[in-house]
């Protein structure tokens, strides 16, 4: 739920294949910078609750809010400023044609000539993700054990850190290389139509993916348990059943050994639907609010002095997660997802976009001016062709979809919320939404740009009073 929901934790880790052969992040465009910078000034001058959120916030958490977006937002300023600085550097300096130069002489030694472009090909995505995997380790670090241990978030050690590094290094190879190999093979045995059989292998690959992830890889990362029975597991099924979810399973990952944010998210092809729940989500689960009131100093006093009650509700208030009910009406907005057909919407525009970009690969591969203006002036790479059309050509195109399936995403939510409200969810979705922006110390006012082609989820406000207008008593 959220930002950071299910995009963050189902596409950003489950889609591992697609996020390895982006081979690197698009440039920023100067109109998501200056709206970065519009943003930036809204968190240094909102300094007070707004009157419309008197309600909903208290000053501590607005100001605790202000300074985590603040705290992120120039990390983001830097960490994208050296992003750019690099990949200018390596443009100039003709850092991919001496990588593939590299790569050759590592297959040379091992017995491959020239002519093995794939075992080369392979050898330079080891490389680069390693050199990728390298330099943003630092960064990593720093928003890990600065920004998001000085706001509270962050549970992870060094070792636990760095073992987990390894773990997802490790992991992408062996599917990224695999994959890679077989598309690579696929385009230059396929003829005139490759790209149809290109396009068709990479349909395959992402929906075994996402099938496998979340019993085979995240399993690698994340312990998964079922959901106790109980009433919450009894009202989860209720509420699947009353509208044809066809659930099977629900579980807890410990989410909690990484980071305070929360999250809930569902997965599964056909009759096999699974929920997964963040114990963060969870007030009754969560480890975090365990042994609370001693951590915090607030021990309810037994003296008769009459401040206990005090003292319990301020603890309470430091609670995370939410009650079951709440839980419910966050799973009720995602499953408003599935019913209206959103997930199935978002791969079938995927997948036309895919063949798209395959189809456009297939037109521009043969020139060979492209190849010259990265250094390439004697060999024409298949991995590098993809890698200057995919990353560099399309840029500009990725730019307006990235904004116009942002303008669809929030449309989508706006639907999911009112699908909620239709289950009788209105009230307790009101009050999870405002929880979790608590929880995840999310800012409830945004410049209107910045919002419009950054924000993926209806800001705060206006989903509360969407739902405001037909909340139930």
């Amino acid at each position: 739920m959220g930002d950071a929901g299910r995009e963050a934790y189902l596409r950003g880790r489950a889609a591992l294949l697609l996020d390895s052969v982006s081979l690197g992040d698009l440039p920023s465009t100067a109109a998501g910078v200056f709206f970065k910078i519009f943003q930036r000034r809204v968190y240094k001058t909102t300094t007070h609750v707004p009157l419309e959120l008197g309600q909903i916030m208290d000053s501590e958490t607005f100001e605790k809010s202000r300074l985590y977006q603040l705290d992120k937002s120039t990390f983001s300023f830097w960490s994208g400023l050296y992003s750019e600085v690099e990949g200018t550097l390596i443009l100039l300096f003709g850092g991919i044609p001496y990588l593939w130069r590299v790569s050759g002489r590592f297959c040379g030694y091992a017995g491959f000539g020239p002519e093995y472009e794939i075992t080369q090909s392979l050898v330079f995505l080891l490389l680069a993700t390693l050199f990728s995997a390298l330099t943003g380790l630092p960064w990593s670090l720093y928003n890990t054990f600065v920004i998001e241990e000085k706001h509270g978030f962050n549970q992870q050690t060094l070792g636990f850190f760095m073992k987990d590094a390894i773990k997802k290094f490790v992991v992408t190879q062996c599917i990224l290389l695999p994959v890679s190999s077989l598309l690579l093979y696929i385009i230059k045995i396929g003829g005139d139509y490759f790209f149809i059989y290109a396009w068709l292998f990479t349909l395959v690959v992402s929906l075994v993916l996402v099938t496998i992830y979340a019993d085979y890889i995240a399993p690698l990362f994340d312990k998964f348990t079922p959901l106790p029975e109980g009433k919450l597991k009894q009202e989860i099924e209720v509420m699947a059943k009353s509208i044809d979810f066809p659930l099977t399973k629900v579980y807890v990952v410990e989410g909690s050994k990484r980071s305070s944010h929360s999250n809930a998210y569902f997965y599964g092809f056909f009759k096999n639907k699974r929920i997964v729940l963040f114990d963060t989500l969870l007030e009754e689960y969560s480890v975090l609010n365990k042994d609370i009131q001693e951590e915090s100093g607030m021990e309810p006093r037994n003296d008769g002095e009459g401040d206990s009650e005090e003292i319990k509700a301020k603890v309470k208030n430091k609670k995370q997660g939410c009650k079951n009910e709440e839980v419910l009406a966050v799973l009720g907005h995602e499953l408003g997802h599935w019913k209206l057909g959103h997930t199935v919407k978002n791969i079938i525009i995927s997948q036309m976009n895919s063949f798209l970009c395959f189809f456009l690969f297939a037109v521009l591969i043969g020139r060979k001016e492209l190849f010259v203006a990265f250094g390439f002036n004697d060999s024409q790479p298949t991995l590098i062709g993809l890698l200057i059309i995919f990353q560099f050509i399309f840029s500009p195109y990725n730019e307006v979809l990235s904004f116009c399936l942002t303008v669809l995403s929030r449309r989508f939510e706006f639907q999911a919320d009112a699908f909620a409200k239709k289950l009788g969810k209105a009230k307790d979705l009101y009050s999870a939404l405002i929880k979790l922006n608590k929880d995840n110390l999310g800012f409830p006012v945004s410049d209107w740009l910045f919002s419009m082609w950054h924000y993926s989820h209806p800001p705060l406000l206006e989903r509360l009073q969407a739902l405001k207008n037909s909340k139930q008593d």
